[in-house]
């Protein structure tokens, strides 16, 4: 996708971006995870993991950074428990547990975490090299 009609990207908005799409991937993390266990009656109320999908972004060749297209849903089935002492479970006895892999999101949110403070690093860097420049100009 093509931003020809802004200006073009610099060190700032490329990682800016970058940041931005994380956060929402770590928020999406943070939802599946405060619903991981949840349970509900039927399977089709129980909670699906949700996860994001990113696009490329392309200002000219070579410059480009990313941003979240959308926000969808798994298809992770939800997990079927016999508790028929439970006060949602159905007619038979059961509730479904959220369809959520607890392990899997931990690691996304570790990796998140890292995605997010590589770009932090580029723009202590960027903004060090700036301020440096400045420097050795006067």
């Amino acid at each position: 996708m093509s931003m020809s009609n802004s200006p073009p990207m610099n060190v700032f908005d490329i990682a800016g971006r970058a940041m931005s799409a994380q956060l929402v991937r770590l928020n999406a993390t943070a939802s599946n995870m405060a619903n991981a266990g949840n349970v509900t009656g039927s399977a089709a109320e129980a909670y699906r993991a949700i996860k994001p999908v990113f696009e490329s972004v392309t200002d000219t060749p070579g410059v480009s950074t990313v941003k979240v297209k959308n926000v969808v849903t798994t298809n992770a089935e939800p997990t079927k428990r016999h508790d028929p002492n439970h006060p949602l479970a159905d007619a038979n006895g059961d509730v479904w547990e959220a369809a959520v892999d607890g392990n899997a999101e931990l690691v996304d949110m570790i990796e998140t975490a890292r995605m997010y403070q590589n770009n932090v690093q580029v723009l202590n860097t960027a903004k060090s090299l700036m301020l440096e420049t400045i420097r050795i100009g006067k």
